[in-house]
C-alpha cells in the first residue's frame, strides 16, 4: 500500500512539475504586416498615428536594424514559417522549377512543405494550440487542379462579376482554405486569405481577421498558445484606403450579411486622421493599429499580456519590394514585447533577420527540433536581456537571380543570371522580360530608378551612403571589401545543396558575371518602356 501511495505522490508530482513547466511557457502572437515601409513607422520617426505600435515599443524593444531575407509576400511569410531561407526550399513546385544541380530562382515559386516541418506544426506537437488567421499565400495556386481536386474547391477567377453563385464558391472555399492551413500541422485555422484578395472581393477587411484572432485567444487561454496573425494591410496604394473603408461587408469568404464591430468604428479612422491633421494617405496605418489595439486589450482583459510575447513585423518593405536594397527593402519595422522576458523600452541595434524568429520561439517554448528540422537562423533570446549582445556578423538576403550580404557598414548585392534567363532576353522571350523586370526578378521597383539596379556587382557604404546610390564596387580601393562581402556570400551560399551562382558556386546552369552587359541593357529599356505604358 505504501508503494502504491508513493508512486501515487510521484505521479502527481510529476503531473504539477509538467503543468508548471507549461505554465512557465510564454504565448506567442506573430503581427505580421503586408508592405511597410521601416521609415513610415511612427517609432521610426514616420507622419503616422499609430498609438498601439508606440505602446508595443514603450513596453518592448524595437529593432533598428532588423531585416527580411526575401523582398516579395510569398519566399519572406514561407520564412518566418520555417525559420529557412526560401532558397532552402524544397517545395515540389520550387523543385521542379529547379532541380538539386542548378542555379535557383527563389520568389513566388516556393511554399510550405507537405511534411509539416513548420514552426506552427512543431509548436503543436509541443502542446502549444498553433493558431493561423488571415493571409495565407504560401500554399499551391488556386489555378492548379490537383489542389482545387484534393480541397473540392472552386476556380474562382479574377475579376469575375459578382453573382451570389460567385459569393457562395468564395464562402465555400475559405471553409477548405481552413482545413487545408490545418494540413499543415496548426491546429486551428480562420478566416482566410489564401491569396491576395481579387476583384469583386478586392478590399481589406481587418474586422473580419482580428474577430477571428480574439476568438483563438479567448478559446486558448487557459494553454500555452501560438497565433500566426498576418494582416493583409498595408498591401496595395496608400491613396486607396477609402475604398476598402467603405466595404464593410467584403472579406475573404465574399460578401457577408451583418456588419462587424470587432474594432473602432469605422468612421472614427478618418475622424482621428483629420483631427491629427494627416491625410487620408495615412489611414490603412491607423487601421491596421487599431487591430493591433483590440489583440492588445484582449491579452490585457485576459491576463496573459506579462506572458505574451508580441512580435510586429512587416514581410518586407515596399517602396524598394522585390528588390535587396536596405531602405524600403530588406530593413522592416520590428517590435516585440514580453514583459515577463525581455526589457522595457529600449532599442537594439543589433542585426537581426526573419530566419531568426522560429528558433527563437522554439527555444522559448521549450521545444526540440525534429531530426528533419534544419534552420537558417539564431535564436534571438540573448537580445531580450542584453539589446546590444551581437547575434550575427552580417544578414543575408535573395530574390529571383540577386544574392545580398549585409554587416552594419556594407551591402553587398549581386545579380547571376541563369543561362536559360539571358537566351531567353536575347530572343527577346516575352515570358523571360515578364519575370526579370517583376518581382521577381531581384531589382523590381528600383529598375529605372536606381543607376545601378541591373549592375553585377553592388557595395555600398551604409554609413556614408544609406539610400545606396554610389556603387563602389569597381572602385580598386574597396576591392578588399568587395572581396571579402563576397567570399561572406560564397559561405552563406555553400548552405545550399548543389545550388550553383554564377562563378562565386560554379556550375549547372549559372553564368559568371561580366558577360551580359547587352542583357542589362535590353531589361533596362523594356523596364523604362513599361512604365512610360503605366
Amino acid at each position: 500500500m505504501k508503494k502504491l501511495l508513493s508512486l501515487l505522490s510521484m505521479v502527481m508530482m510529476l503531473a504539477v512539475a509538467t503543468n508548471l513547466r507549461a505554465a512557465k511557457r510564454p504565448n506567442i502572437i506573430v503581427f505580421l504586416v503586408d508592405d511597410y515601409d521601416k521609415y513610415e513607422a511612427s517609432v521610426y520617426g514616420g507622419k503616422v498615428l499609430t498609438p498601439n505600435l508606440e505602446r508595443l515599443a514603450q513596453e518592448g524593444i524595437t529593432f533598428n536594424n532588423a531585416h527580411v531575407t526575401s523582398t516579395v509576400c510569398t519566399p519572406s511569410r514561407y520564412t518566418f514559417l520555417t525559420g529557412r531561407y526560401a532558397g532552402s526550399s524544397y517545395y515540389p513546385e520550387y523543385l521542379e522549377l529547379f532541380p538539386p544541380g542548378q542555379q535557383a530562382l527563389p520568389a513566388f515559386n516556393v511554399g510550405l512543405e507537405p511534411d509539416n516541418m513548420n514552426v506552427g506544426a512543431v509548436l503543436a506537437k509541443n502542446g502549444y494550440a498553433a493558431g493561423f488567421v488571415g493571409k495565407f499565400h504560401v500554399g499551391p495556386s488556386l489555378s492548379d487542379p490537383n489542389f482545387r481536386r484534393k480541397y473540392g474547391l472552386h476556380d474562382v477567377q479574377k475579376n469575375a462579376p459578382f453573382t451570389e453563385g460567385l459569393n457562395r464558391q468564395q464562402f465555400e472555399n475559405e471553409k477548405q482554405f481552413r482545413r487545408a492551413v490545418r494540413d499543415y500541422g496548426f491546429t486551428w485555422a480562420k478566416n482566410i486569405y489564401w491569396d491576395n484578395t481579387k476583384a469583386p472581393f478586392q478590399s481589406h477587411n481587418p474586422e473580419w481577421t482580428t474577430a477571428a484572432a480574439v476568438e483563438f485567444i479567448e478559446e486558448h487561454k487557459a494553454q500555452p498558445f501560438y497565433l500566426h496573425y498576418c494582416t493583409t494591410l498595408l498591401h496595395g496604394s496608400n491613396g486607396a484606403w477609402h475604398k476598402s473603408l467603405s466595404r464593410p461587408k467584403v472579406t475573404g469568404e465574399g460578401i457577408i450579411r451583418e456588419n462587424l464591430d470587432a474594432m473602432p468604428a469605422r468612421a472614427s479612422v478618418m475622424e482621428r486622421i483629420e483631427k491629427a491633421g494627416l491625410s487620408s494617405n495615412e489611414a490603412g496605418y491607423l487601421w491596421m493599429d487599431d487591430s493591433l489595439g483590440v489583440l492588445l486589450d484582449k491579452l490585457d482583459e485576459l491576463n496573459l499580456s506579462d506572458n505574451t510575447v508580441v512580435l510586429f513585423i512587416a514581410d518586407h518593405g515596399s517602396g524598394n519590394k522585390g528588390s535587396l536594397y536596405k531602405a524600403k527593402g530588406t530593413e522592416v519595422p520590428c517590435i516585440m514585447r514580453w514583459p515577463k522576458g525581455m526589457k522595457a523600452g529600449i532599442r537594439s541595434d543589433e542585426l537581426i533577420q526573419n530566419t531568426d524568429f522560429v528558433p527563437t520561439w522554439l527555444e522559448l517554448a521549450q521545444a526540440a527540433l525534429p531530426a528533419a528540422y534544419r534552420v537558417d537562423g539564431v535564436s534571438l533570446k540573448p537580445l531580450f536581456r542584453k539589446p546590444n549582445s551581437p547575434v550575427r556578423k552580417y544578414v543575408y538576403s535573395e530574390i529571383g537571380a540577386a544574392r545580398s550580404i549585409k554587416t552594419r557598414d556594407y551591402s553587398y548585392i549581386t545579380l547571376r543570371y541563369t543561362k536559360d534567363q539571358v537566351s531567353g532576353v536575347r530572343d527577346n522571350s516575352r515570358r523571360h522580360m515578364k519575370s526579370m523586370t517583376g518581382l521577381g526578378g531581384g531589382v523590381s521597383r528600383s529598375i529605372v530608378t536606381h543607376p545601378h539596379a541591373y549592375s553585377d556587382d553592388q557595395l555600398y557604404d551604409l554609413k556614408a551612403d544609406p539610400g545606396a546610390q554610389k556603387n563602389l564596387a569597381s572602385r580598386q580601393r574597396h576591392s578588399d571589401t568587395l572581396k571579402k562581402m563576397q567570399e561572406l556570400l560564397a559561405g552563406e551560399l555553400g548552405k545550399f545543396s548543389r545550388r550553383p551562382y554564377g562563378e562565386i558556386l560554379a556550375g549547372g546552369n549559372s553564368i559568371a558575371g561580366g558577360s551580359y552587359a547587352d542583357v542589362f541593357e535590353t531589361l533596362r529599356k523594356a523596364a523604362s518602356d513599361k512604365k512610360k505604358k503605366k
